[in-house]
Parts: structure tokens; sequence; C-alpha cells
């Protein structure tokens, strides 16, 4: 009897999204403390992702966002984020599903997930282009930032 039913890599993925879930819910209710601040990586392809077509075009596979000082509108859901960035001055709402992520980071606690993608999900439904929506991060109600987004590659610090 095979036992291929049992998917027990797609279990422990899905329990392992589950703490980046729950990190970016502590997030967005308490806000950041100490030295705690996330490397997200995630495919700008998968479905259900939507960034504006100016981000996709300089990020067409794979993105990295900063949660550290200026982000705003932190609302996590069971299977995915959303989150106001600032890129170049410009700010911009995206929607990540959590099942899009291929890596989180929180370096001050020294901790890391690397995560598959299904790619046959991915290349079945392209991501949707956001509503471009530009709006003043200071005039927001909720606003747990407070310096400089920044969004990183983190081919610099994989190993080769």
């Amino acid at each position: 009897m095979s036992d291929d039913f049992l998917r027990y890599d797609k279990m422990v993925e899905d329990a392992l999204r589950g703490v980046v879930r729950d990190a970016l819910s502590v997030t967005a209710r308490d806000g950041l403390f100490g030295d705690h601040h996330f490397y997200i990586t995630f495919r700008t392809r998968f479905p259900g992702v939507q960034i504006s077509p100016a981000l996709m075009a300089r990020h067409p596979d794979e993105m990295t966002i900063v949660l550290q000082h200026q982000f705003w509108g932190l609302d996590v859901a069971q299977d995915q984020f959303e989150v106001t960035l600032s890129f170049s001055g410009v700010s911009e709402r995206l929607r990540v599903p959590l099942a899009a992520v291929t890596g989180f980071a929180d370096p001050s606690a020294k901790f890391g997930l690397q995560f598959q993608v299904d790619a046959e999900l991915e290349a079945a439904t392209p991501a949707e282009p956001a509503p471009v929506k530009p709006q003043d991060p200071a005039k927001t109600e909720d606003n747990p930032g407070n310096g400089d987004g920044k969004v990183i590659a983190l081919d610099a610090f994989r190993k080769k």
C-alpha cells in the first residue's frame, strides 16, 4: 500500500506557514518590539498576489519585502496578509497569499524558514496586478513603522 496520500512534507510546510501567520498576526496587533524585523520573500506571479504593475515589472518572479520601520495597515487572514509599504516614496498596498511565501526570516532572532511553492498552481493562474492607490502613510490610523522601508534581494545571503 502506498502512503503517497500522507504528504508529510506538505503538512509540515503548512504548519510552518502557520508560524509566519502567527508572527505577522502578533505584529499586526502589537507592532514590532525590540530589534525584531522580518524579511519575507514571495513569488510575485503566484495566484492571489496583488502588487502594482510597476512592482511586477521590477520583480517579475520573486520579491523580498522588509517589515521593520515603515509599514502600515498590516492585516493578516488565515491564508494571506496585506500590508502597505513605501517604495521610492510611493506607498503601495500588497496582498500576499501565505502559499506564495518562499522565505521568512527574523534576523534579530536568528530565525528563518524556506518554503516550496506549488509550481503547478503558480503556472496555472497568473497573478493580478493590484489597483494602484497611492497612500500617504502619515495619514493612516495604524502606523507601527517609523523609518525607511526597503526591498532587498536575499541572493547575497544564500549559500551557493
